[in-house]
């Protein structure tokens, strides 16, 4: 059965990818099941140089779902490219590297590095805090999401995907804004701003106070942006949010995405992609969806 997608002239078997940050680099992953099977990878987003993350505590359960102020910890785009990407290529895997970065400049510098390697595709984490323009984030301007999607792109060889932040008064702006500066795909969303407070302390729960809410509690949200990003757009949306069966994916291949990320669901079963994978080849097979 031919589930295969075609993002941006990369084709992917199925439409079922990781999302980043819920899977590292794939290794455990690997040892429960065949990351080769999946559509493709969405490694651990990637930085110009390592970083240790933020303090602990900096996970929190919330009602459907779960905050995550991690901060982006992870070994350097150097040890990714020596370490890391030869595993995933070894596996089979269709590799997508997200990259972050503090400016523009340490994006683009990144960016260069893995448009040498065999990296499959790279999709662009614009939800960072620019720290050259007071910490403001970078997918929360349209001016700045087409100027650092233009300027990264001019350095890749490989397509590349901008991940869209809902924390924004128009999502279809910035989708347009990606677009208009070159993108060859959107994904969406990622996390929502939230927070928890320790009623017994009256401090916040997490120690950078606020962090990303995931879950299927977003899921309603993420739908939504979907729909009116594939109807603004005229590349692919990539959509993600609270993703926990076989349907839910159907909702978002309706809404108009091309192919999903799955996230949270990995937290809880680290199964759940190639479950879910297979769960989706029943409903294809069973001529529930086409």
């Amino acid at each position: 059965m031919d589930l295969s997608v075609n993002i941006a002239g990369i084709t992917l078997k199925n439409p079922i990818i990781t999302a980043s940050g819920t899977c590292g680099f794939g290794r455990e992953m690997n040892e429960i099941f065949p990351i080769s099977a999946l559509g493709a990878i969405a490694t651990k987003g990637t930085t110009l140089e390592p970083r240790d993350g933020n303090d602990s505590p900096r996970i929190a359960e919330t009602p459907s779902g779960m905050l995550n102020s991690v901060g982006l910890q992870n070994p350097g785009v150097d040890s990714f490219i020596e370490k890391e990407l030869p595993f995933l290529k070894g596996a089979g895997a269709t590799v997508i590297a997200n990259i972050a970065g503090k400016t523009i400049e340490d994006y683009v510098a990144t960016a260069a590095k893995i448009s040498l390697t065999e990296t499959d595709m790279v999709e662009l984490n614009i939800s960072c805090p620019n720290v050259k323009n007071g910490g403001l984030a970078f997918g929360t301007d349209a001016g700045t999401i087409e100027e650092i999607t233009k300027k990264v792109k001019a350095v890749l060889r490989q397509p590349l995907i901008v991940k869209l932040s809902p924390n924004v008064t128009s999502i279809t702006d910035m989708a347009l804004a990606a677009e208009s500066g070159g993108a060859d795909a959107v994904s969406l969303i990622n996390t929502l701003l939230g927070m928890r407070i320790d009623i017994k302390t009256g401090k916040p729960v997490l120690a950078n106070v606020f962090g990303g809410l995931s879950g299927p509690a977003v899921m309603p949200v993420a739908l939504r942006m979907v729909y009116q990003v594939s109807h603004a757009v005229k590349i692919p949306v990539i959509g993600m949010g609270g993703i926990m069966s076989a349907e839910n994916v159907i909702e978002f291949m309706y809404a108009g995405a091309k192919a999903v990320m799955i996230g949270t669901a990995s937290l809880i079963d680290p199964e759940a992609p190639y479950k879910i994978l297979k769960d989706y080849e029943k409903l294809i097979e069973s001529g529930f969806y086409r």
